[in-house]
């Protein structure tokens, strides 16, 4: 397909990672966007797309909805079927990475552009199911649009090979013992949380791994819903157990440093309420200096 002709939202970004001075991401001016990182998923692409609409069909409300689509230098016809899906429907967007960087850098780069208050992430495999978007997002407003919580799925019927879901296990038990992040499945990419609390999370990449315990960190709630897990369509997992066990180990010491050194929020709080308890005081003692 010749890009010059693709449709108008198209955009091409050149990879950048958040940095001090960074230009801030503009304000939400839609309810829900639902985010996708993608990497050669030709084929599922079509059919997920019509499952997300069906779903989110009514229930973003008034404010609407978008589906962001990144796609992380895809070398099959990913981005062909995007487009495609976009002429279809207006409501998806579809924004490219010069170079492949991995599936944090394309959640955050689809955060930084998304124009939704609310995000739901999910995968681009359809293993995800669509119709579980409206339970997550159910749970999250009842506690308030305004509420700072990430509600995250996990998988009931976890699907794949006996070794991966064995070192699935193993990974989930290992980060819940270093990390106290009582998460039991951080690996499902389906979770809803506020756009504006996600970009105020540090950047990393290897980040979608350990959202649960960044979450509860930064003094969020955090809230487990039992999701669908299904087969793949087409195509074949990104993740090699060995591959993904390496970089885990690393990242899970970071995580632990991080926590050893975060400052609590509710220590910044009370100093804050201390300082404005003390202002009238100070303003009396000014008047009688005066």
């Amino acid at each position: 397909m010749d890009m010059s002709t693709a449709a108008p939202s198209l955009q091409t970004l050149t990879h950048a990672l958040p940095r001090a001075g960074h230009a801030l991401p503009a304000p939400a001016s839609l309810a829900v966007s639902v985010v996708l990182s993608v990497a050669n998923e030709e084929g599922n692409i079509l059919p997920l797309c019509d499952e997300i609409a069906a779903s989110m069909e009514g229930l973003a409300g008034p404010g609407g909805y978008e589906i962001v689509f990144v796609d992380d230098k895809s070398t099959d016809g990913t981005r062909d079927e995007i487009l495609r899906a976009m002429q279809k429907n207006p409501a998806i967007r579809l924004i490219c990475h010069e170079t492949r960087h991995g599936k944090s850098q394309g959640v955050w780069t689809a955060l930084r552009h998304a124009r939704g208050a609310w995000i739901v992430t999910m995968d681009g495999d359809g293993q995800n199911d669509p119709a579980d978007i409206g339970k997550l997002l159910d749970i999250a407003w009842s506690k308030g649009r305004a509420a700072n919580l990430l509600v995250s799925g996990v998988r009931v019927n976890r699907k794949g090979t006996r070794t991966k879901r064995w070192a699935s296990r193993f990974a989930n038990a290992l980060r819940r013992f270093l990390l106290k992040d009582d998460c039991p499945d951080t690996g499902c990419a389906l979770k809803a949380f506020r756009r504006d609390a996600y970009l105020a999370l540090p950047y990393f990449d290897g980040i979608h791994r350990y959202e649960p315990a960044l979450f509860r960190l930064y003094g969020h709630e955090i809230i487990y819903v039992p999701v669908h897990d299904r087969d793949r369509r087409h195509g074949v997992s990104k993740y090699g157990n060995a591959k993904r066990a390496l970089v885990g180990i690393f990242d899970l010491i970071g995580l632990m440093w991080l926590q050893r050194r975060y400052k609590a929020r509710r220590e910044q709080s009370v100093e804050v309420e201390l300082i404005a308890a003390s202002a009238p005081q100070a303003a009396r003692q000014n008047a009688r200096d005066g």
